[in-house]
């Protein structure tokens, strides 16, 4: 008696509706196949997780882990200053000069002379 309410799913209708039309040697060989593959997929989870088990009771990094960056990391010449790094310290030859001069040290041979105090100290 059929309710009009069907049991399986679309994609298990449209499987068995594939497989079919398909000898029996082929439906065999796929179905064999879709297990080897599931069962296979099981059995690396397992084995991914008995070695990531042992790694971490034995206190080594785990396998596969790479050290995680931040995007800071990968930014190059636009990575945000560290602390105590200003503005200046990459203006490169617009940086203003370390020390202070004055007006004098521009005059070159026009520059007054510097007087010196013969008199003992």
């Amino acid at each position: 008696m059929y309710t009009g309410v069907p049991l399986a799913s679309a994609k298990t209708q449209i499987f068995e509706a594939v497989l079919g039309f398909l000898p029996d040697w082929v439906q065999i060989t796929v179905l064999a196949l879709i297990v080897l593959a599931v069962v296979a997929g099981w059995v690396v989870k397992v084995r991914r997780r008995l070695v990531r088990r042992r790694a971490s009771r034995a206190g080594l990094p785990l396998p596969g882990a790479a050290r995680q960056g931040t995007g800071a990391d990968h930014l190059g010449a636009y990575t945000p200053p560290q602390p105590g790094q200003s503005g200046a310290d990459f203006l490169g030859p617009y940086a203003p000069a370390q020390r202070q001069e004055s007006g004098a040290d521009f005059l070159g041979a026009y520059a007054p002379a510097r007087q010196q105090d013969d008199r003992p100290a």
